[in-house]
């Protein structure tokens, strides 16, 4: 694959082995991920999967990765120090540091695996959302101008929103604390382990529905995967159900076009600014 044919995520993720230093991977922070003030929390997580994901031979796959967000990143470049903490016949266990600038950014602690070998059984009480076929819901271009300012990425996605969860678009915020939609690349890339790490991050801030719209910084962000997605369109909700002393949770779910459960993750973020 060339270049020019690979996905904005792939270039968005992209690492050359630094030839000095084994373990160190150096990449391009592209200004067409930001959001608010810096690049997106998930694909810098993405990004620190990718290295680690290198550095870890044949366990590949992301089965939990939490990151540390210390400093917003910005478009330019950037350097991820991987080391490995422990490494077994299934899993092994790393951690990764993203820096600019020589200041540390994002500090990731993550076991890695091979999905391909899990026990194929599913036993879970957990169901999709419900919500309208695609071409129902509401896409990215129906979005305010003023979000799509401050959040450049969705114009990589192809985003369509429940309209029962868009209601702050309208200056009516519904108050739940839950946007839940359908998720995939506007270029067609079909979706994988690392972009799930991005994935988990790509809706609108749960804020919005309480009527606190405006950047949400990421604290923290843990992943687990579960399952490697099918092809097609992937099914997303974010959820909150407590907002206190100036921070929240937001939980998500990510379900791929077959309705298996592939990845959930939880972030504390910083709640918008009233």
């Amino acid at each position: 694959m060339t270049t020019a044919t690979r996905s904005e995520f792939d270039q968005g993720i992209a690492l050359t082995p630094h030839a000095a230093e084994p373990g160190r991977y150096d990449a391009e922070l592209g200004a067409g991920w930001q959001i608010g003030g810096g690049v997106n929390g998930g694909l810098l997580l993405a990004v620190a999967g990718h290295a680690l994901s290198l550095a870890n031979g044949d366990h590949r796959d992301p089965f939990s990765i939490t990151g540390h967000y210390l400093s917003a990143s910005r478009p330019g470049p950037a350097a991820v120090r991987t080391e490995t903490v422990r490494r077994g016949r299934s899993l092994t266990t790393g951690t990764a540091s993203l820096l600019q600038d020589g200041e540390e950014r994002l500090r990731v602690l993550a076991t890695f695996g091979d999905l391909d070998t899990l026990d194929a059984e599913v036993a879970t009480s957990a169901l999709p959302p419900v919500m309208p076929l695609p071409d129902e819901c509401i896409g990215v271009e129906h979005a305010p101008p003023q979000l799509i300012e401050q959040a450049a990425l969705l114009e990589r996605f192809d985003l369509r929103l429940d309209p029962a969860t868009v209601g702050w678009a309208l200056g009516q915020p519904s108050g739940n604390g839950r946007i839940q939609g359908w998720f995939r690349l506007a270029d067609g890339r079909q979706p994988d382990p690392l972009l799930l790490l991005l994935v988990a991050d790509s809706l609108p801030p749960v804020t919005f529905d309480l009527g606190r719209p405006g950047w949400a910084p990421t604290v923290e962000l843990t992943v687990h995967l579960r399952a490697k997605p099918a092809p097609g369109w992937l099914r997303v909700a974010h959820a909150t159900r407590n907002l206190a002393g100036g921070y929240f949770e937001e939980d998500c779910e990510i379900w791929d076009e077959t309705g298996r459960l592939v990845a959930q993750s939880r972030q504390l973020a910083r709640a918008p600014r009233s």
